[in-house]
């Protein structure tokens, strides 16, 4: 662990410290006000009854009781806001713990997002444990709001072009320092609850929709010319002019202008309500984004996007909310008083559709802008927790290879985690990583590929160094066989193997990088050596480029192959024990072909020799 990686550690734990002791002050004194909004109840029923004795003054009681009462609702009001600030602070505690638990990889003590899965077209994503409890997902783990782990599921499934990348770096090292803003937006987007993406998409359908009253102007002025009218009726029935019954006629009027024309209004209503107090959660954390000063243009240009007609997304929000807390009069009730003499609801009808006129049509792209800007400051915060990292170099189209130094596998603890240098690449050629079982040949795959994820979503990479162009990935790696599906797991991988092959040919502005971890393990040895390498072969004619690992040492013993091969490998050391042999590896990255295998020494280990230690000779051209 170097000094850097420590002080992060350090950082975590101070924060998570002095968020619990605030928590705890906040607790305190929220204990500390119920025990004084219950004195200031107590002491105002006793005032309520001394009331009723004679020998004291009525009016020193009845002001007593009623400075007690607003007492009573100051601190009710306080203790509100203090209970805010202690969830707060325990939110925030947590997450600093989450902190800690998120740089030692230990995985159960993370939040899981069990809503977010693969692509059933993208078959990297379970090769390369992107989702799920123990995945890059939840290394990414602090992006809070539903757009944010919608757009970061989108960047880590689909590559972004170089320049866009270029863009998301620049704003995730601008945003990485800043702990207080990331922690803050992660807080807020934590409290945002029930928001789910059919919910949301029934609001943005209303807020993008046709104004109800723009088609139908004459509502709106009716219901404007029947509420002067009434009120010259009331005004004339007070100078003497007309009788009451002339007034109450209009009220009689307006109600029934009320529920015939205007019926479709209270419907309107509630699908504006439709989500609204979720994104009236949002506006906290628009607001952060709104009014943080920054440098980076991308998050300038996110700053710009969040706004409509000159205004903050967020202060649009606010009145939206101020809006719909109008509406809410239709549940009050003086509700029909109301709205007879002054046809209440069609009034905010009309001030509501002129929220969606001029900012109603921006909310799917604030929704848009927050997404991403929750996923920079996750991508962000990888890049504070993992200093030693670094952001990859995108490029090197002209010449496609994928070279690393330094490449670990980021989904394991530093303490364990071992780094090699690799190379992917150029055309023409194929990297072959053999070595004997358990030696690091499928965990080299999946920090390759984990990686080019990592790069291409715009994030930092588990490297000290890493240069690469674009590509587009396919990997056949974990394989599934499905009783649903009648598939056995031979023809799962003929399905996975078609995916590559397909996707080699299809190739259309990228260079293809495939993974391929031992194939055709399902099927005998002369026709796994013919398939394999019909196989490799056509990747390695179509211009791709890749890694494929094998035990079959023979694998790439072909004219065409030798000169194709890029040899790399695996080995082991095995030292005789008083309890028996043990095997200790180093998975660190040797040229050439593997020479060790260790299968029956691993029998042995487990008590499964059963004879078998004196008979240590594989099927020729294998490698176990």
């Amino acid at each position: 662990m170097t000094p850097e990686t420590q002080a992060i550690d350090r950082i975590y734990c101070e924060r998570a410290e002095e968020f619990a002791a605030r928590g705890e002050a906040c607790a305190t004194r929220s204990r500390m006000l119920s025990h004084l909004r219950l004195g200031a109840f107590l002491a105002g029923g006793a005032a309520v009854l001394w009331m009723l004795e004679p020998r004291f003054a009525l009016s020193i009681h009845m002001t007593l009781a009623v400075v007690l009462a607003l007492c009573f609702v100051g601190l009710m009001l306080y203790q509100n806001k203090i209970n805010h600030s202690c969830d707060r602070y325990v939110e925030l505690a947590k997450l600093n713990g989450e902190g800690q638990a998120r740089r030692a990889r230990d995985w159960p003590a993370l939040p899981h997002d069990g809503s977010i899965k693969g692509d059933v077209d993208r078959s990297f994503a379970d090769d390369l444990d992107l989702f799920g409890q123990a995945s890059l997902f939840t290394l990414l783990g602090t992006v809070s709001t539903l757009p944010g782990r919608q757009t970061l599921r989108g960047w880590l499934l689909d590559s972004a072009p170089p320049p866009i990348i270029a863009e998301r770096q620049s704003a995730a090292r601008e945003l990485s320092p800043a702990i207080d803003l990331r922690q803050e937006v992660t807080t807020r987007g934590r409290t945002v609850t029930g928001a789910t993406p059919a919910s949301v998409e029934r609001f943005l359908s209303w807020a993008e929709s046709e104004p109800w009253l723009r088609k139908r102007p004459w509502v709106i002025w009716s219901a404007r010319s029947l509420v002067v009218i009434t009120g010259a009726l009331i005004i004339l029935n007070v100078v003497g002019e007309v009788t009451y019954m002339a007034w109450l006629a209009a009220l009689a009027v307006n109600l029934a202008f009320s529920y015939t024309v205007g019926k479709q209004v209270h419907t309107i209503f509630d699908r504006a309500f439709e989500r609204e107090s979720a994104f009236q959660r949002y506006a906290a954390i628009l607001r952060l984004a709104s009014e943080t000063s920054f440098s980076a243009a991308p998050l300038q240009n996110l700053q710009h996007a969040l706004s409509a007609g000159g205004v903050p997304a967020y202060r649009q929000l606010e009145r939206l909310h101020r809006l719909l807390s109008l509406a809410e009069v239709r549940f009050s009730m003086p509700y029909v008083a109301i709205q007879a003499f002054t046809l209440w609801d069609f009034h905010v009808l009309a001030r509501l559709e002129k929220w969606q006129i001029t900012a109603g049509r921006h909310a799917r792209s604030w929704l848009t802008s927050l997404g991403e800007f929750d996923a920079l400051c996750a991508l962000a915060g990888l890049s504070f927790d993992n200093p030693n990292w670094a952001f990859p170099e995108m490029g090197g189209d002209e010449t496609p290879v994928v070279e690393a130094t330094g490449l670990g596998h980021p989904l394991l603890p530093d303490n364990s985690r071992v780094v090699n240098d690799v190379t992917v690449g150029p055309p023409g050629t194929f990297l072959l990583v053999t070595g004997s079982n358990m030696s690091g040949k499928s965990t080299l795959l999946r920090a390759i590929g984990i990686n080019v994820v990592l790069a291409g979503a715009g994030g930092p990479v588990c490297a000290s160094a890493m240069r690469l162009p674009r590509v587009s990935l396919e990997t056949s790696m974990r394989i599934h066989d499905s009783l649903q599906a009648g598939l056995s797991h031979f023809m799962a991988e003929l399905e996975r193997l078609k995916q590559v092959v397909t996707a080699a040919r299809c190739a259309d502005g990228t260079i293809l990088l495939y993974l391929l971890d031992d194939i055709f393990q399902g099927t005998n040895t002369v026709e796994r050596q013919i398939a394999a390498r019909k196989v490799i072969n056509h990747l390695v004619g179509t211009g791709a480029i890749g890694a494929v690992t094998s035990h079959d040492l023979a694998l790439a013993d072909t004219a065409e192959l030798s000169v194709a091969r890029d040899p790399v490998h695996f080995t082991e050391s095995i030292s005789e024990t008083p309890d028996g042999p043990r095997i200790d590896f180093d998975y660190k990255l040797k040229p050439g072909i593997a020479t060790s295998k260790n299968a029956l020494k691993l029998l042995e280990i487990v008590g499964l020799d059963l004879g078998l230690r004196k008979t240590e000779e594989s099927e020729p051209g294998e490698s176990s």
